[in-house]
């Protein structure tokens, strides 16, 4: 190798060196500015909300009054409307998962299916609230009621839930299927010992985090009707509602400033059940991983 062969290779190598500390430079800034700005936002939700939380607003109704204002309506909304969207977002899609992965014949029809939960992935939520308003409102006579909110929001979470659970049963390896069928199991056999067990880490956790999605979400319940305003708890699927996000965005469209602070009390309380619902989810990861 003569010195011209070494003076190029040399060039290259530095030219490989510089992209790499400026690629590395580039992606730590991008992470850091997502620290500081979340560190920016919590700390004045903290700030400015930390000083109304107290047993009282977690048990009042809301208030005209800000000093009297509550969330207890919203919280129990909230939980209302998880009860009905879990069940039916989890059963329908972890079952659609199922058959397009296990059941369904690889043809045009099938991928058509696959293409357009995928593109559902990405609409617009307001898109769902204006399904939920023309099909559940309005065509099955359900009104502004939980069961309502609950079939919209399971819509806007369904394909998050069906793409996981698509996801999580392909990461199993083939030998399992082919150990289970090589001892005579059945094809359901496999799929109710075999695939869902193992596939229950990555299936839990997407559902998990399309549910915490679902308790944040706010413009689908606005356009199918659901109040802002309540002083009193739902008593069944069918009576009116109310959700911490619509209290939030009620309380900061009022004029007064002493609102404002309640409203960043509403958050605080909607980020500790975000968390607590994301870490959830976590646990579940690691537990399942370590069995499978």
């Amino acid at each position: 190798m003569n010195l011209v062969d070494k003076q190029v290779i040399q060039n290259k190598m530095s030219k490989r060196l510089v992209k790499n500390q400026f690629m590395n430079k580039l992606f730590f800034s991008a992470t850091a500015f997502g620290i500081v700005v979340l560190i920016v936002l919590l700390y004045r939700v903290l700030s400015e909300g930390i000083g109304h939380l107290d047993w009282g607003f977690l048990t009042n109704f809301a208030s005209r009054f800000p000093e009297e204002a509550g969330i207890k309506a919203a919280i129990v909304g909230s939980l209302w409307l998880m009860a009905v969207t879990a069940p039916v977002s989890l059963l329908l899609g972890i079952g659609t998962a199922i058959y397009l992965e296990e059941y369904a014949s690889r043809n045009k029809f099938t991928r058509f299916i696959q293409m357009n939960i995928s593109n559902l992935a990405g609409v617009p939520s307001i898109v769902f609230g204006l399904l939920g308003l023309t099909v559940f409102v309005r065509l099955l006579e359900m009104g502004r009621s939980i069961m309502a909110g609950g079939l919209t929001m399971s819509l806007l979470i369904l394909p998050i839930i069906v793409v996981s659970s698509q996801e999580a049963i392909r990461a199993i390896p083939k030998n399992q299927y082919e150990a289970s069928f090589a001892m005579g199991a059945t094809k359901w056999q496999t799929v109710r010992r075999v695939v869902l067990p193992a596939a229950i880490p990555g299936i839990l956790t997407g559902g998990i985090l399309a549910l915490s999605r679902a308790i944040g979400e706010t413009a689908p319940l606005l356009m199918i009707g659901a109040l802002s305003f309540i002083a009193y708890l739902p008593e069944n699927v069918w009576s009116g509602f109310t959700v911490l996000p619509i209290q939030i965005f009620n309380w900061t469209g009022r004029p007064q400033e002493e609102f404002h602070l309640v409203a960043s009390t509403g958050i605080i309380v909607l980020l500790v059940i975000l968390l607590f619902m994301n870490s959830i989810a976590v646990i579940i990861r690691n537990k399942f991983s370590k069995r499978f």
